[in-house]
């Protein structure tokens, strides 16, 4: 596997990815996307900021997160200090047909890798309080986990 930042020529596969997805989200009672969120869009913003990571098998993109520092004002509501700088998760996915092989794991793993890079000793998780499979991902004890 490799976790590479993504760039522009890859939003085809990552929104094939996003596809597959979102019917699963959905039949889970997890409704934090959809057909207009994530979009295109966003990941091409995400890339153009250096923040998008896939995870790919095999030229296959497999798993895509957005590590950032981007905190919402609501994760004060959850105890977190905002004003401190933080590392943040968002949009994390692994394709339905390669899970169970440690592909969020592994974005996860790269978060605290960008985390060290940075000087930033907080990490964090932006999940739907529905979105059962990101709040089991194993994480190390340095990430916390934000449930909306």
């Amino acid at each position: 596997m490799t976790i590479r930042l993504a760039v522009t020529a890859d939003i085809p596969k990552i929104m094939h990815l996003v596809s597959k997805v979102v019917p699963l989200m959905r039949a889970a009672g997890n409704f934090q996307w959809g057909e207009d969120y994530p979009n295109p869009e966003v990941f091409d913003n995400d890339i153009t900021i250096g923040q998008l990571w896939i995870a790919e098998l095999q030229d296959q993109v497999v798993g895509v997160s957005a590590i950032t520092t981007d905190q919402d004002p609501e994760y004060a509501d959850a105890g977190w200090d905002i004003n401190k700088q933080a590392i943040v998760t968002h949009r994390l996915a692994v394709d339905p047909d390669s899970q169970g092989m440690d592909i969020a794991k592994a974005l996860m793993n790269q978060a605290e890798v960008v985390a060290k890079a940075s000087g930033i000793s907080i990490l964090r998780v932006d999940t739907n309080s529905e979105n059962m499979a990101t709040q089991a991902i194993p994480r190390s004890s340095a990430i916390s986990l934000a449930v909306k």
